[in-house]
């Protein structure tokens, strides 16, 4: 007893004291306290007081795989904000190199009977990886909501922005600043939304006319050293632009280009995804495709608290609208690259009559 209050009163920063009163129901706690201690017995895997095992029900498991990433951070920040206003308490669960894999959270989210489980960025998104904790939460009839695409054969709620709306926005961009050797750097083959992204790319290409060799596509792991490694690669092939499935990738291409001597955007130009915290404060800001996370992060909420309370929601996809928001980073093509020795303006012009869905933010 006296190791429990010790560890809970360490978690949440009050004294062992304050954690007593909350285990033993005695006034003189704020609302907040109590909600922060229950919240702290429950991750640490003890059992409440029976007078308190009825609020556990309001705990909802929120799996990221990091938080290096800003958009992951970002994402929590907002399903935990809808969560509250909700009557419900996030568990944020991250996955660490070495230590409690996916599978191990969803473990310990069933023995404390959530109420249900956002996933976002998880294993279900990678058709390689193994999905056997994904059944057990199926066979719990567990409200299950998945962020961004996923394998075919998982039958849960998704929301997702759309890949390959997002890879005609950022190709149309290049092509419309006469760019025709343009690179790809994605996740792991097996990445759902990165093969999504690629699909797309490579149809767009088609309807333009723009030779895609395989040189020109990288799959790499989501990191700056991951982009720098790729993007080397494709720098090596003679691309002229790059565009990156995620922003931390996109600045290992930045860092990449100016080890090889590239000015970006002048010789080089880089593509994001996400529009994560403080791309608009690099050197140079950084031209992106930004997930409509906010819009994304309230909308899952919406679908879980729909299955808590019991609706009928069908397995389906709801599928969200990227922005092209164009900063610093991507500048016309090198008179190089151009065919004819035409001028990036009037490249510019041939290929901007290509189709965009939306026009872009300038920033």
């Amino acid at each position: 007893m006296t190791r429990r209050l010790a560890e809970v009163a360490k978690k949440v920063g009050v004294s062992e004291a304050t954690v007593s009163r909350v285990l033993n129901g005695k006034p003189g706690v704020s609302e907040t306290t109590r909600e922060a201690v229950l919240t702290a017995l429950d991750v640490l895997g003890y059992e409440r007081p029976t007078q308190l095992r009825g609020d556990r029900g309001r705990l909802v498991g929120l799996v990221l795989p990091e938080l290096q990433n800003p958009i992951f951070p970002a994402f929590a920040e907002i399903v935990g904000g809808a969560l509250a206003q909700q009557g419900f308490t996030a568990v944020l669960c991250t996955r660490t190199v070495g230590g409690v894999s996916e599978s191990d959270y969803v473990d310990l989210l069933l023995q404390q009977h959530v109420s249900g489980i956002v996933f976002a960025g998880g294993q279900y998104a990678q058709g390689d990886a193994p999905h056997d904790h994904y059944e057990r939460v199926l066979e719990r009839k567990l409200p299950t909501v998945l962020v961004n695409a996923a394998v075919d054969h998982l039958g849960f709620p998704q929301v997702s922005c759309d890949d390959a709306a997002a890879a005609e926005m950022a190709l149309g961009h290049l092509l419309a600043l006469g760019h025709r050797r343009i690179g790809m750097l994605l996740g792991p083959p097996d990445h759902e939304p990165s093969r999504r992204k690629l699909a797309a790319f490579r149809a767009f290409a088609d309807a333009n006319d723009l030779e895609l060799l395989a040189d020109q596509v990288e799959h790499t792991m989501f990191s700056v050293e991951g982009g720098h490694a790729g993007a080397a690669k494709l720098i090596r092939a003679g691309v002229t632009g790059v565009i990156c499935a995620s922003d931390v990738l996109a600045l290992g291409a930045i860092r990449a280009a100016r080890r090889a001597g590239r000015a970006v955007p002048e010789e080089f130009s880089v593509i994001g995804y996400d529009d994560s915290a403080l791309m608009n404060c690099i050197d140079p800001p950084l031209t992106t495709v930004r997930q409509p996370i906010d819009a994304m992060g309230r909308a899952a909420v919406e679908l879980l608290v729909a299955q808590i309370d019991a609706a009928s929601v069908p397995a389906n996809e709801l599928l969200f609208e990227p922005e092209l928001v164009v900063r610093s980073s991507t500048a016309p093509a090198p008179r190089a690259d151009l065919p004819g020795g035409r001028s990036g303006s009037s490249q510019a012009s041939a290929a901007g009559r290509s189709p965009q869905r939306l026009a872009p933010v300038i920033e």
